[in-house]
């Protein structure tokens, strides 16, 4: 028996664009826009350590109006909606109210790049680490790092350097939980590759003084 297949989402929602990781490419200026990483955590998917996710961000002309990352392993939903807060598995949430770095675990990315990228990252953990922080942590999967700032474990997050798919949905999800997300030199996100620097407000602006000393370039 044969089967009909659904039509593509272009076929029913024309004026809705798509940008991915996975070869799908969309004009990010475009009125409907989902930015989706099907498999955030690559290498760790691939050495079966169970923290990985999927990143889905819907923007309506250029702002973002909700976002969904789901670990599919532990069945960890995140989820948010611009004005009505951020949630995990259902239950509201909110960034850490520390305020000093020996009272936090501080989350950062390694890009692929062994080069300038690495050894800046290096040098802001360094000074970090001097300044007495209580902990820093590198779990491979940014979107869930942006999730455990939002959720207060982590109380800030940074990678010089992140794709769209990367940082949208997390990005939402901070901010619903009443966090803070910039560049690492402090400036608006782009909708473009960027760096990423999240945390809540009193942490963000010790850690952007960091970020941006040791900005690579």
């Amino acid at each position: 028996m044969r089967t009909s297949r659904p039509n593509a989402p272009s076929q029913n929602h024309p004026q809705h664009s798509i940008l991915g990781e996975e070869e799908l490419a969309a004009d990010t200026s475009a009125e409907h826009l989902w930015i989706i990483d099907p498999l955030d955590g690559t290498t760790n998917f691939v050495h079966d350590i169970p923290h990985f996710a999927v990143s889905v961000a819907y923007y309506r002309n250029g702002t973002a109006e909700c976002g969904v990352i789901c670990n599919p392993v532990r069945d960890d939903w995140y989820t948010a909606v611009q004005g009505n807060g951020a949630f995990h598995n259902g239950r509201a949430i909110n960034v850490s109210h520390a305020t000093e770095f020996n009272e936090v675990l501080i989350s950062v990315g390694f890009y692929y790049d062994r080069g300038a990228i690495m050894e800046a990252t290096l040098a802001a953990m360094r000074e970090c680490y001097h300044k007495n922080v209580r902990g820093i942590r590198r779990l491979g999967t940014a979107s869930l790092d942006l999730d455990q700032v939002a959720t207060g474990q982590f109380g800030a997050y940074f990678e010089y350097e992140l794709s769209l798919w990367d940082f949208t949905a997390g990005k939402l999800l901070v901010e619903e939980a009443r966090g803070r997300v910039t560049t690492c030199r402090g400036d608006a996100l782009p909708l473009n590759k960027s760096s990423v620097l999240a945390g809540n407000p009193q942490l963000h602006e010790l850690i952007r003084d960091i970020t941006a000393r040791h900005y690579p370039g």
